[in-house]
């Protein structure tokens, strides 16, 4: 099924990573790096179905070959620690056919990248295991009119309240850094996020699927629904081989607890509007239990089964009445409007607490992938520079997973919270253990709306017969 995923990464020089590598290993092909000398070849790499360049139209024509384009990038820049390239990985949906994908990327490329000046290269990944995917590598620096690399930033003065220069104390005047681009704003990522969505969706539309994806978490979709945790490729392929998987099970328990949380929904709705429609029917003179009587007496059973059964729902029937003081439809509308704000209130909380565990599992997988691919990160940095390229290549998978965990946690620590991977897993037991205790309150819920149903089904029945012997009394004309 269409799943939503877009990652945006830079490729940086200062990580031992180069545009031309990362360009060789994205399409598949044997790219040889001008700027150090290392040839990179990936043509034994597997799973490659399509790979392209789409150029802005003020772009060198020579550019339209991946070694001169990249080769380019990796000249212009000259410091040690240059960000060389951004790139976007995207899920496809399966939903679609390869010329359909390839059309969906490149359609997206040139609307969220050529129109603004980048120049692109995209490949398309799919070794037949269900996740298609699509590498966007993507230049930083803008092209000049001419065809040239033009400047990333520019330095411009700062000026005092007659807007003249402040001079600094020594030679020169106070200046700060601006962006030629509006392509490193933080609202950037937002924008090819979202529009990313709007062009899977537009392409599902027209092809009559119903699946859609969208770009925002449950929460600022306003769904109170518990977030699946994501199963990555290879808990993916054992699942689908049979192999029950740790992630695989936790998935399935949390859609048994969605699953419940709609059918509990439905359930209260339906007599959350019926028990409303009651209320404003002229007040009966008969009480609810006297409705009951009438009707079990009217559908007496014959066998001692049935008539045990009876027994024992009109016993529990009274039970409920009494417990909640309800005899008429208004006080049994009452009942279910405490009913459906007691649901609002459980299942909030349980999509809340879902949601913190989700952090703290995220967290705890982020701190294991920085601690298995610690030892490979320290070996790399203990090799000659050739040597590490090689190296690097060969282990560019786990180099990747460590680099993305000390993203993480280091966002962690900017944002003033400690590194405590036991808290983290104490507190996901504790939380874990309380959404347990949540779900079994909701599943008792199920109880008062069952007796309410069953006030429903007597109450539509007495009526229906009513009505039968009305039209039965009616005279002729």
């Amino acid at each position: 099924m269409a799943i939503y995923h877009c990652s945006i990464k830079i490729i940086k020089r200062s990580q031992g990573r180069s545009a031309v590598a990362a360009a060789a290993y994205r399409s598949g092909q044997k790219l040889t790096n001008e700027w150090d000398g290392i040839t990179h070849d990936y043509t034994k790499k597997g799973g490659v179905v399509h790979s392209e360049i789409l150029l802005p139209a003020h772009a060198p024509p020579e550019f339209s070959d991946r070694s001169t384009l990249w080769n380019s990038v990796e000249q212009i820049e000259k410091s040690r620690n240059a960000q060389l390239a951004r790139e976007i990985e995207i899920a496809l949906p399966a939903e679609l056919n390869r010329d359909m994908q390839i059309k969906l990327v490149r359609a997206y490329v040139r609307d969220a990248f050529i129109a603004s000046g980048m120049c692109a290269d995209f490949s398309i990944h799919d070794k037949g295991d269900g996740n298609p995917h699509a590498h966007i590598m993507l230049t930083i620096r803008p092209l000049k009119g001419i065809g040239e690399w033009g400047a990333k930033c520019r330095k411009e003065y700062d000026l005092d309240g007659h807007g003249q220069r402040i001079p600094l104390p020594g030679v020169g005047f106070k200046s700060h850094r601006v962006n030629t681009t509006d392509w490193n704003d933080p609202g950037k990522a937002e924008v090819w996020r979202a529009a990313w969505a709007d062009a899977c969706n537009h392409v599902l539309e027209q092809i009559g699927r119903p699946e859609r994806i969208d770009h925002r978490s449950y929460v600022r979709q306003g769904i109170q629904k518990i977030p699946t945790v994501h199963m990555g490729v290879a808990a993916t392929q054992m699942e689908r081989r049979g192999l029950a998987t740790e992630k695989g099970a936790v998935n399935r328990e949390i859609a048994a607890q969605n699953r419940l949380l709609k059918e509990i929904k439905a359930r209260i709705t339906r007599l959350y509007n019926w028990s409303k429609r009651q209320t404003a029917r002229p007040e009966q003179k008969r009480s609810i239990w006297e409705q009951l009587q009438q009707v079990q007496t009217a559908e007496q059973p014959t066998t001692r089964y049935g008539k045990v059964k009876a027994l024992k729902e009109s016993a529990a029937l009274f039970s409920f009445l009494q417990e909640n003081g309800v005899s008429s439809m208004q006080e049994l509308h009452a009942k279910v409007t405490a009913i459906q704000t007691e649901y609002y209130g459980l299942r909030g909380e349980i999509a809340a607490t879902a949601r913190q565990i989700n952090e703290l599992e995220k967290r705890l997988s982020m701190w294991k992938q920085y601690s298995d691919n610690k030892p490979i990160r320290q070996r790399l940095a203990s090799l000659k520079p050739r040597a590490r390229e090689k190296f690097q290549d060969a282990h560019s998978a786990e180099l990747a997973l460590y680099d993305a965990s000390m993203r993480y946690l280091n966002k962690l620590k900017a944002s003033d919270e400690k590194i405590t991977p036991k808290h983290w897993q104490t507190e996901a037991e504790r939380l874990s253990a309380h959404n347990g205790t949540l779900y079994q309150q909701m599943k008792a819920m199920r109880t008062d709306i069952q007796a309410v149903e069953k006030i429903r089904k007597a109450a539509d029945e007495l009526a229906r017969s009513e009505k039968s012997r009305n039209y039965t009394k009616e005279p002729e004309r």
